[in-house]
């Protein structure tokens, strides 16, 4: 979880730091899961339910209530199929600027591993309080996706 520092001109120091995930298995295909998390329609399936309401979403784009943070949202900004989606904050919605990156390893037919990256552009003194509640969200939906079947229409 190592960052790198960025100063923005008459702004406080903007702290980059990666969040892993854990390694996640699931029985599905890559291809299977690709397809599902590169629409941004499935994506809410993903997300803690308890956490996230007011859900939009298009192919490209989505946004959500996020409590007790607010409205934020996500751009698909790359994908190489079957192995990586790579999200961005939404500048509309959004008051943080994140990266978020799932990839996908195929190891047999029925055998994807998966990884969730998150980078957070945060100040200093808020990078203590959300490196946990990130790295809890990025295991939670490493948790659903091991568990979530791919092949059922949602």
């Amino acid at each position: 979880m190592a960052g790198k520092s960025l100063q923005l001109a008459g702004s406080k120091e903007i702290k980059c730091m990666k969040i892993e995930s854990r390694i996640g298995k699931s029985s599905c295909s890559d291809q299977q899961i690709y397809s599902f998390i590169s629409n941004f329609h499935n994506f809410k399936e993903l997300l803690p339910a308890d956490k996230v309401s007011g859900w939009e979403a298009s192919e490209e784009k989505c946004s959500f209530q996020v409590d007790p943070l607010g409205r934020t949202g996500l751009i698909i900004v790359g994908k190489e199929p079957y192995k990586l989606v790579k999200m961005s904050s939404d500048p509309e919605f959004s008051t943080y600027q994140f990266h978020i990156w799932i990839q996908l390893k195929k190891v047999a037919e029925d055998d994807t591993r998966i990884k969730i990256t998150m980078e957070p552009l945060v100040n200093k003194m808020l990078m203590t309080m959300v490196r946990l509640p990130l790295k809890k969200l990025a295991d939670g939906i490493v948790d659903k996706m091991e568990a979530f079947d791919f092949t059922a229409p949602v």
